[in-house]
């Protein structure tokens, strides 16, 4: 009897993980399908991104 109770705790401590599993796996799937919407609704402006080096400021000449 002792060892069929451990093995009912075993099996839902396994049903426990695969579920627990299971809800992450979903999560990293959501979670990728909205960066690749955000990336494909971004692709789709007029104008798109600009990528600069340069955060607002210009260079000027070094002064010796």
């Amino acid at each position: 009897m002792f060892e069929y109770e451990l093995q009912q705790i075993r099996t839902a401590e396994m049903i426990r993980e695969a579920d627990n599993y299971r809800l992450v796996r979903e999560a990293v799937r959501s979670r990728r399908a909205a960066r690749r919407e955000a990336a494909r609704s971004g692709r789709d402006e007029a104008e798109g991104r600009v990528h600069s080096r340069h955060h607002g400021r210009s260079r000027s000449a070094r002064v010796a």
